[in-house]
């Protein structure tokens, strides 16, 4: 393992344009429940056809809301783990790092990186149902009908997340593929790879002859192609990782596998 991760440093230092790509797995260790895990999984115990879709929104509003609801209050009582902090950290070592997230909890923000594209929403934003965006509970917090009505048209709102049968945002996913198929390297950490489109993102960086290092505690989908799969949790792999980065001097990285030439 120990040299796996130099290897893993060694091609970091060499980035000038690294992509991180993070699923569920990362924010699993701040206490937020993944979604499709067998037994903990959210999916596991709940519907997601009655709450996690439009149809089910319009079935029982007040049912999905308060179950966001819920959820949303367990999100804003966790922090970043030290998985997070290790991908923030990565900006002090290299020129550019992208992060691309399928987690709408923000905790990659909270943790101090600066360029994060989410690919899901984010459980701090509402919209309503009339289309209109960019509304944050201070919008709403006087009103006591649930779920509680736009301030501008009336229709009910909603959280600003992608639902299952729900188009990824164009411009972020549009800007996502982008930076996969021109990043020099890219970074994957605890996710499935098993959700459409996002999960095609590794496959871009791959076909464009970029390596591919995976950090999961086990194999995914991913891992066929990844130049190096790192098994373990993110928090405790990731800072490894970033303090091996922080020893190699410029000009002295020894971290490409063979078949990255």
């Amino acid at each position: 393992m120990e040299q796996l991760i130099r290897r893993a440093a060694g091609i970091l230092a060499r980035s000038q344009r690294l992509v991180v790509f993070t699923g569920a797995g990362v924010s699993k260790e701040s206490g937020i429940p993944t979604f499709r895990e067998a037994q903990e999984g959210l999916w596991a115990r709940y519907d997601p056809g009655e709450l996690a879709t439009m149809e089910g929104f319009r079935r029982n509003p007040r049912r999905v809301w308060e179950w966001y609801a819920y959820r949303f209050g367990r999100i804003e009582q966790v922090t970043p783990n030290p998985g997070h902090r290790a991908i923030a950290a990565l900006e002090r070592y290299l020129p550019r790092v992208v992060v691309i997230t399928q987690n709408i909890d923000d905790l990659h923000r909270a943790a101090g990186s600066s360029d994060v594209i989410e690919l899901h929403g984010n459980w701090r934003y509402y919209k309503c149902l009339g289309g209109h965006t960019g509304f944050t509970r201070a919008d709403f917090a006087d009103q006591t009908d649930v779920p509680p009505r736009c301030p501008r048209c009336g229709a009910l709102l909603r959280p600003d997340v992608v639902w299952f049968g729900e188009m990824l945002p164009a411009e972020a996913i549009e800007r996502a593929f982008a930076e996969s198929s021109t990043c020099d390297a890219m970074l994957v950490v605890g996710t499935s790879g098993l959700v459409q489109p996002a999960a095609s993102l590794p496959l871009y960086a791959h076909r464009a002859g970029s390596p591919v290092i995976e950090v999961n505690p086990n194999p995914s989908d991913i891992t066929p192609l990844a130049d190096i799969f790192l098994q373990g949790p993110a928090g405790q792999v990731l800072p490894k990782v970033v303090d091996t980065l922080a020893t190699i001097t410029p000009g002295q990285e020894t971290g490409f596998p063979a078949a990255c030439g």
